[in-house]
């Protein structure tokens, strides 16, 4: 069994190697208590003219949240396999003027019920919130849909 000490640091690990914005952003991994994932990039690496974060960095960021949380999920149920983010939805309602700070809570039984298709048909499609607050208001709500396809025999 990974610890989640080890857990955290293979995702952020993965995502430096595996997808260079992700380096590029100055991503990692903040926490990770087992439900809920939680990824902080730093301003200076990700803002826009107005010295707010950069847009396409939150939404990243958020993404890659989502995309961090499946992952674990996996892992944990000692689970493979292939994720993609197939559908998004995000809505900006505050700038962010400092550090970026996304959180994903998964819940296991919905995760469970998500999974547990895979090994029968191949794919499994999970649905997620993603949210980075700003001083004590929410500044970015995001939804995706992760659907991750068991690896090929």
């Amino acid at each position: 069994v990974t610890s989640l000490a080890e857990l955290r640091a293979e995702l952020q690990t993965t995502w430096h190697r595996e997808i260079p914005p992700a380096a590029a952003m100055a991503i990692a991994v903040a926490d990770y208590d087992g439900r809920t994932l939680t990824v902080h990039a730093p301003l200076d690496a990700n803002r826009n003219l107005h010295g707010t974060a950069f847009a396409g960095s939150l939404f990243s960021v958020c993404v890659l949240t989502g995309w961090g949380a499946t992952w674990l999920a996996l892992r944990e149920r000692g689970l493979m396999g292939s994720i993609v983010v197939a559908d998004s939805q995000i809505k900006y309602r505050k700038a962010v003027a400092g550090d970026i700070v996304c959180r994903c809570t998964t819940e296991p039984p919905a995760t469970d019920a998500a999974f547990a298709g895979l090994s029968s048909t191949g794919r499994a499609s999970l649905p997620l919130h993603c949210a980075i607050d700003f001083g004590d208001k929410l500044a970015v709500a995001f939804e995706g849909t992760y659907i991750v396809h068991a690896p090929h025999r």
